[in-house]
């Protein structure tokens, strides 16, 4: 059974409702759990913020925390998780914000991406260095990694 399965079949145990909030993923996570017929009885929604504006916008981040640590950041995840469990009737979210390439930068890698998790009990962050493995490679290894970090934490409800 995949990820995706699992999630949708724990989430329904538990009448847990999930919401994403994507970035360099564009919607990847929101994809591989709707591509599963039933999922809308625990899918609510996915918010594909790619820009700085959309996460302003959409989630609620703060252009504070944008200008002092950029969007690929533990604090821009932790603000896009809370923001999607604020924007919509969830019970659990998960965001991704990264460089999936080409480029990236000294201090902000290609391969870098970071991640929030969010329920009633708050929200934990984490980043993972992928590394150069390619735009493709990169995102397809951030969905897995997203899933990964939702069924953990519904496993932990």
């Amino acid at each position: 059974m995949n990820l995706a399965t699992q999630i949708l079949d724990v989430s329904k145990q538990c009448g847990v409702m999930i919401a994403t909030a994507e970035s360099c993923t564009g919607g990847m996570v929101a994809a591989a759990l709707t591509d599963i017929p039933g999922s809308s009885a625990v899918v609510e929604r996915g918010f594909v913020t790619y820009t700085n504006r959309a996460k302003i916008e959409m989630l609620g981040v703060s252009e504070v925390t944008l200008d002092a640590y950029g969007a690929v950041s533990e604090e821009v995840a932790r603000e896009m998780a809370s923001g999607a469990l604020t924007h919509a009737p969830v019970d659990l979210t998960v965001s991704i914000t990264g460089i999936a390439g080409p480029g990236g930068s000294e201090h902000k890698p290609e391969g870098r991406v970071c991640f929030g998790v969010a329920d009633a009990q708050g929200v934990v962050t984490e980043t993972v260095e992928f590394g150069a493995l390619g735009r493709e490679a990169v995102r397809r290894a951030a969905r897995d990694h997203a899933l990964e970090l939702l069924l953990k934490r519904l496993k932990g409800l």
